[in-house]
């Protein structure tokens, strides 16, 4: 079974992004190998608002990787790179999950995450904490949201004082 993962930054204080969806504050670190990361991935996850974000940026799919975005009130045809789900979200991931294929990121929304998380569909978290407090803005589990216990799998720090950390979700 493919493992949904959800590799995310965050600021010490634990925002994933700013009051307004910001991410200036990200810093990247010349030995983080993105190469290596986008290549464990066929298939991305993404929220409505981090979606938007990424249209923005000119950047609304990634090379390599199917993307759905997870959205009540935007429209397929609006969007034909993508695939917009905006029912049966746990069925349509739970397919996934089934399928043959490479892991699964949930890039990004703190909403999807909680959503997911809460119906037992993810299997791994990821954090790249930023040296940075952001003191506001959109939290990595937005509440209301159930205690969930995360084992340790593993961490590396760098030098630029990013710290990753790599947890399973214990079922």
């Amino acid at each position: 079974m493919r493992r949904i993962r959800y590799l995310v930054a965050m600021s010490l204080d634990g925002y994933i992004a700013g009051p307004h969806g910001e991410a200036d504050w990200i810093i990247t670190d010349p030995e983080i190998d993105f190469g290596d990361i986008y290549a464990q991935f066929d298939t991305i996850l993404v929220g409505r608002r981090t979606f938007e974000l990424m249209v923005r940026t000119g950047r609304a799919t990634m090379p390599g990787m199917k993307t759905f975005v997870f959205s009540t009130t935007l429209r397929q045809p609006d969007y034909p790179d993508v695939t917009v789900v905006g029912e049966n979200t746990e069925q349509t991931v739970a397919a996934m999950r089934a399928a043959s294929g490479k892991d699964i990121w949930l890039f990004g929304g703190g909403n999807l995450f909680r959503s997911l998380l809460e119906a037992r569909l993810v299997d791994a978290v990821e954090v790249a904490v930023i040296p940075v407090l952001l003191g506001r803005g959109i939290s990595q589990l937005p509440p209301p949201s159930k205690q969930t216990t995360l084992q340790l799998t593993g961490h590396r720090i760098y030098k630029t004082g990013i710290v990753n950390l790599e947890y399973a979700v214990s079922t």
